[in-house]
């Protein structure tokens, strides 16, 4: 289990255009990387518009936002264009850079388990450690409290 201090893990995902990101790619900046379920569902659909709301902010900290979950990089280009996102997404479809940062997790509903996405956020230092660390987020307020977060590093 990754914790703050840690170097963040060097994984790539694939991109909506068809590329590739590495989290070494950020260094030298702030990187706000968050895991979440999946797309264009209720939950994951506002804190992508409340890290889109806060963009202006974070990138006048030098600072990159990239949500992750195990959608492909098809929906994400559609989760993208329906709700004009300005945040980036990457695809974790081997499931690789979840469980590196331990965020593929057994989860519970309704007495039934299941392996998913923990709702999970990681603030990446311009040095490549892990500055903080959210998990089991709640989604209301979370981007505002990153971004609080990020000014302190900036």
């Amino acid at each position: 289990m990754l914790s703050e201090g840690d170097a963040a893990p060097n994984v790539t995902l694939e991109t909506p255009d068809g590329g590739s990101a590495r989290i070494g790619d950020y260094g030298g900046r702030i990187l706000v990387l968050y895991f979440y379920p999946k797309d264009d569902t209720t939950g994951c659909t506002k804190e992508a518009q409340e890290f889109t709301a806060l963009m202006p902010e974070f990138a006048k900290l030098g600072a990159a936002v990239l949500g992750v979950s195990k959608d492909s990089a098809k929906s994400h280009a559609k989760f993208i264009g329906k709700y004009d996102l300005k945040i980036a997404l990457g695809t974790d479809a081997d499931g690789s850079v979840t469980e590196a940062f331990g965020t593929w997790v057994e989860k519970s509903l309704y007495g039934r388990k299941y392996m998913g996405i923990d709702r999970s956020t990681f603030l990446i230092g311009k040095d490549g450690r892990i500055a903080k660390i959210w998990r089991k987020v709640k989604v209301a307020g979370h981007a505002q409290a990153v971004l609080e977060a990020a000014k302190a590093l900036a």
